[in-house]
């Protein structure tokens, strides 16, 4: 049995020579804490897997404990942990947001074998919140359009992202938002991948999209400036492979649809 514990949003993790892992229940005896809104969220490695609360966190943790941001632990764990360590994120954001009824504001339950939560008073049950999000890489001939966001880091560039809006297909809010964000449309939208992205609540729906026409205007809203870039001159700061941003920027080196960057490495 593992638990995925947060304290102050960050995880409780042990740490053995730069080997990360998950606590069990035999891990927690001596640590005299208290378990807030557990839930049972799914198995791992042949174990299952709880997710709860804690906010009396002892004065000094023990020797090979320590707390973790789920940014941090994205970069130094493996996608499985990574993964379950996110969902264990989203699902205690959804409990927390979600103590009261919205109809009747009566205590909510965790309702027995569904991830859900029931209202004992009135009935109502609510599922686990996902936001769906699309991320493109457009492609004009031989360059791909990259962006740096207000939030990004200095020098920092990515693929345009945006979230769906309600009646909205993917299709239509990747038009939309490449419009609204750069001024330019696009063509031949073609769905890449997906990727869960729990900061909070996110699901990536990555796609691929041709120049149709327009110049960039960036909107200053959302975006710093946005601008065209060959294979040979990427910014230096992009997203890694681990994201599905940065798998699409691979895409667009190794496989392009134009077949001009197949020797490229990077």
């Amino acid at each position: 049995m593992l638990w995925f514990l947060f304290y102050n949003n960050k995880l409780l993790v042990k740490i053995n020579n730069d080997t990360i892992a998950i606590p069990n229940k035999k891990d927690l005896t001596g640590l005299e804490i208290k378990l807030e809104r557990e839930i049972y969220i799914g198995s791992f490695d042949n174990s299952s897997c709880f997710a709860a609360d804690f906010t009396n966190a002892p004065q000094s943790l023990p020797d090979g404990f320590n707390y973790m941001s789920l940014r941090k632990l994205f970069n130094k764990s493996c996608e499985d942990m990574f993964g379950m360590a996110g969902r264990a994120y989203q699902i205690m954001h959804w409990v927390r947001k979600n103590q009261f009824c919205g109809k009747c504001g009566s205590p909510m339950e965790n309702k027995a074998g569904e991830l859900s939560r029931k209202c004992p008073n009135c009935g109502t049950t609510i599922y686990p919140h996902i936001s769906p999000a699309v991320i493109v890489a457009v492609v004009k001939e031989d360059k791909l359009l990259l962006a740096r966001n207000i939030n990004f880091p200095n020098s920092f560039y990515s693929v345009l992202a945006g979230f769906v809006e309600p009646g909205e297909t993917l299709e239509e809010c990747v038009y939309r938002e490449v419009k609204e964000e750069v001024g330019i449309e696009v063509k031949n939208i073609k769905y890449f991948g997906s990727q869960p992205w729990p900061f909070p609540d996110s699901l990536m729906i990555g796609f691929t999209a041709e120049y149709a026409g327009g110049k960039i205007a960036v909107d200053h809203v959302e975006l710093l400036t946005a601008d065209w870039f060959s294979c040979s001159n990427l910014p230096v700061n992009i997203p890694n492979n681990k994201t599905i941003a940065g798998r699409l920027i691979k895409w667009f080196l190794l496989e392009g649809i134009y077949g001009l960057c197949s020797n490229n490495k990077r």
